[in-house]
């Protein structure tokens, strides 16, 4: 079967009814949440999981996949209208697209921000099917050393780019390590760390570890916060004028795809990462930098192209190597194990209805988020008005029926509760969550890989050095791991600065406190933020 024949094959299984209904649900969904700044992506996914059990797994994932590349749609909508990101993804968007939106050229900033996305998760989706295929034949070569060295690779560049510290990453990572080892020895049939449960022989279930995780916690984060979300009112016109407002700042959208397609590959890099990427890239080579900011075009379409970009390319890494590189995508290979479907080189060839529905039933995806986002601004932007108060019951309700649905246990309730609280005490305390959702999917491959490793080696280490790309794979973690730690030491050994060179570095660094023209600005801001 030749490349067109895939095409018109992975067509014919998205255009199936029942999978074009799942697909419009999932970007449906996906959209909405965008929209409504709280549970995020991988909580969605995460209480939808349930659902999938009684669904055909090419439509399962057809519609967790919507999900994520749809949030990147619908969190534009309530950064250019209530300068608040519906996703982290969207925060760089704020700062031009809610300018916008003041100045009257609301409709055009949405039409761009679509509009760009458009032609990012297009052509995303090409480079997906060239790319994929190949990477797949490169991961056949690979063994138990290679798999164990590229596992590590990727636990320690998702810390390397995580928001926090890079300490805190890996020690989220390392809990999510021993997470995964709650069980049976998959070489010894024997029992590790159950606590005397029978519940847990089979392991922590992924459905209430990430529903804990990112549900309940998401919500109880929520709930601390008092901000009112205000949108900005103004008529949302000139979405057809966006298409010549597109026109002029076409290299933008087109360096921001690029830039968004690689750096969604990256492991931990994703659609947040490249947002920011793309938005200081575009600042850096404007012409008229003081622009953005002020409602900048280019300051809209830039990230928005980037960040769904990198929302379709980290499919890659997952299909072809049966990576995730992203807590989303961790979220995602939870799903195509629970359908017995194990990401990877054979993809391709043992599920290809799985792959190719899913690569096509994108085009169709972006198709159908291009239509609901242009039309129905107006029924976003109420929907945006929902207090939270009435929207955190309903979130806590389907979380309970959801992991109680798996396996009609009680237990796992108490083990979502559980880890919801984990999470938000985590949060607190400035700890990630994502880093130990990933290491704990990632947990039994890592293991089995070093086992099996070991055993062909007689229980030698050296099995790791002997073979090329382990070598590279794991030299390029130790390289990470040391700049990290040199930068961090030469961070706190930097000696001390005397109060008037302190002072002069404030105010070079500061233009409200070398004019003073913008002191009362400033002054009157932070009252305004401490009210």
């Amino acid at each position: 079967m030749d490349f067109g024949q895939h095409i018109i094959y992975g067509l014919l299984v998205a255009l199936e009814p029942v999978n074009l209904l799942y697909c419009f649900i999932g970007v449906f969904t996906g959209t909405l949440i965008g929209v409504l700044p709280g549970i995020g992506p991988v909580g969605t996914m995460s209480l939808l999981l349930p659902v999938t059990f009684h669904v055909s797994p090419v439509g399962a994932i057809i519609m967790l996949a919507g999900i994520y590349y749809g949030c990147q749609y619908g969190g534009s909508i309530t950064a250019i209208l209530a300068n608040i990101p519906g996703e982290a993804s969207s925060v760089t968007t704020c700062l031009d697209g809610y300018q916008m939106a003041k100045q009257g050229r609301a409709g055009v900033a949405l039409g761009v921000s679509a509009i760009g996305s458009f032609v990012a998760g297009t052509l995303t989706i090409v480079a997906l099917m060239f790319l994929a295929y190949p990477l797949a034949q490169t991961a056949l070569k690979f063994g138990p050393p290679e798999y164990f060295a590229l596992m590590c690779l990727g636990l320690v560049m998702l810390t390397f780019l995580s928001q926090k510290s890079m300490f805190r990453s890996l020690m989220m990572a390392l809990v999510g390590l021993l997470i995964g080892l709650v069980g049976l020895d998959p070489f010894e049939a024997s029992p590790r760390f159950d606590f005397g449960y029978p519940e847990l022989m089979d392991g922590v279930g992924i459905v209430p570890l990430v529903m804990g995780l990112f549900g309940i916690s998401e919500v109880l984060m929520n709930l601390g916060e008092t901000r009112e979300r205000e949108v900005y009112k103004t008529e949302i016109s000139g979405l057809l004028s966006s298409l010549k407002e597109t026109w002029t700042a076409k290299w933008a959208v087109l360096r921001g795809t690029v830039l968004g397609f690689f750096l969604g590959i990256l492991p931990g890099g994703g659609a947040v990462l490249s947002s920011f990427v793309s938005y200081a890239l575009e600042k850096r080579i404007s012409k008229h930098p003081e622009k953005f900011g002020t409602g900048a075009i280019e300051g809209v379409a830039a990230p928005e192209s980037a960040n769904n970009a990198a929302a379709q390319s980290c499919l890659i890494p997952l299909l072809s190597l049966g990576i995730p590189p992203n807590v989303v995508m961790a979220v995602l290979y939870g799903g195509l194990l629970i359908h017995r479907i194990q990401p990877g080189p054979f993809l391709v060839k043992d599920h290809p209805d799985v792959f190719w529905g899913l690569v096509m039933s994108m085009y169709i995806g972006n198709i159908m988020l291009l239509a609901l986002n242009l039309p129905l601004i107006g029924i976003w932007v109420r929907i945006l008005k929902i207090r939270y108060a009435i929207l955190f019951p309903l979130i806590l309700l389907f979380c309970l029926i959801g992991v109680y649905s798996v396996n009609n246990s009680v237990f796992d309730i108490y083990l979502m509760i559980f880890f919801g609280l984990a999470g938000y005490l985590l949060r607190k305390a400035g700890f990630e969550p994502a880093p130990l959702a990933m290491a704990y999917v990632l947990s039994p491959l890592l293991e089995t890989s070093f086992r099996q490793s070991l055993s062909l080696s007689g229980g030698s280490p050296g099995i790791f050095l002997a073979h090329p790309i382990s070598v590279v794979c794991l030299g390029l973690a130790l390289v990470l791991l040391v700049f990290q730690i040199a930068s961090s030491c030469r961070s706190r050994w930097r000696l001390p600065l005397s109060p008037e060179t302190e002072a002069c570095q404030e105010t070079a660094g500061n233009p409200a406190m070398s004019d003073p023209g913008s002191k009362e600005i400033g002054t009157g801001t932070r009252r305004k933020r401490d009210r």
